[in-house]
């Protein structure tokens, strides 16, 4: 079997050694080629080339950014034509995620430990026993995601951690807090919503502050902690949304309770949920802060979202 592995060299839980011990323990079952990627939006060429080599499987070691890029290298290439028949996942190469971020919300959806050790041995035992799924992806536009999306305000705060995270700061559950109560009380314009969900053959729901889309669960983590707005969302289903309409106070902090309960269902009137879906577009009077996986990619006023079904193999 040939593999290449997609290091992110400045993965926050991994070191130099660490590295060479992984590529190792890889080693010992696959024939593998390792590429280190240089600057943001470079894992996505490597795991196209990849993929138009032929490789049997690609593998990330670094945090969710990093799986988001291959992901879509591997969904945009033009594999070889030894690769036809099947299905569209059968003709790609299996993807298999080596924890190396802060949060790894990916690869902890997949059932793989938050320790990078410890989630190669169960790749290695993955491979060893030929198991693998079939996943759904998100579609944004023409950008792919694995777990999920934001319009507006959590969007907003992840480019307020990253910001932060740039002049030095360390990425932790209490930045994502104190930039969430920054934004919504000094950032945000919460009293006056913008975004309608538009739906082929169903009305419009207009007047929506901000929008959470989720192609898993959970959503995120906070530590340990699953963080879950729409539980019932999974890999094997389309989309699933939560949308909050006023973003008062009281009702906001309820629903963020309810949320982060140990049994999570979200409901209110100023709460919308949509389970299942297929197809949807985000239009917004205003430009709103859209995130994909947790990578925050500027302002838009409208994205349109597909549910693409079975698209990739997963070592798991």
């Amino acid at each position: 079997m040939r593999a290449v592995l997609v290091v992110n060299p400045k993965a926050t839980t991994t070191s130099e050694r660490s590295r060479d011990v992984l590529v190792r323990a890889l080693r010992s079952q696959v024939d593998l080629s390792v590429r280190y990627t240089r600057r943001r939006g470079h894992a996505t060429d490597l795991a196209r080339e990849a993929a138009q080599e032929g490789v049997d499987m690609v593998v990330t070691l670094g945090g969710d950014g990093t799986v988001n890029e291959v992901v879509n290298g591997l969904m945009t290439a033009d594999p070889p034509t030894i690769r036809t028949g099947g299905s569209p996942a059968e003709r790609l190469p299996a993807l298999a995620t080596v924890p190396g971020g802060s949060t790894n919300v990916f690869a902890r959806a997949l059932g793989l430990p938050r320790d990078w050790a410890d989630g190669t041995s169960m790749i290695l035992e993955g491979l060893r026993l030929g198991r693998s799924r079939t996943i759904g992806l998100g579609r944004a536009d023409d950008r792919y995601f694995t777990f999920c999306a934001g319009f507006g305000l959590d969007a907003a705060v992840i480019n307020r951690v990253e910001q932060a995270r740039r002049r030095g700061r360390v990425s932790s559950p209490s930045l994502y807090f104190r930039s969430t109560l920054s934004h919504y009380f000094l950032g945000s314009h919460r009293r006056h919503p913008a975004i309608s969900l538009e739906r082929p053959g169903e009305p419009a729901e207009g007047e929506l502050g901000t929008v959470i889309i989720q192609n898993t669960a959970p959503w995120t983590y906070l530590g340990d902690r699953e963080v879950n707005p729409n539980p019932e969302a999974s890999f094997d289903l389309g989309l699933d949304v939560m949308a909050l309409r006023q973003l008062r106070v009281a009702s906001t902090t309820r629903t963020v309770t309810q949320f982060l309960s140990r049994h999570p269902d979200p409901r209110g009137k100023q709460v919308l949920r949509l389970h299942d879906l297929d197809e949807f577009t985000l239009v917004s009077a205003r430009p709103q802060a859209f995130q994909l996986d947790g990578d925050y990619l500027g302002e838009r006023h409208k994205v349109r979202f597909t549910s693409v079904s079975g698209a990739l193999r997963v070592i798991c």
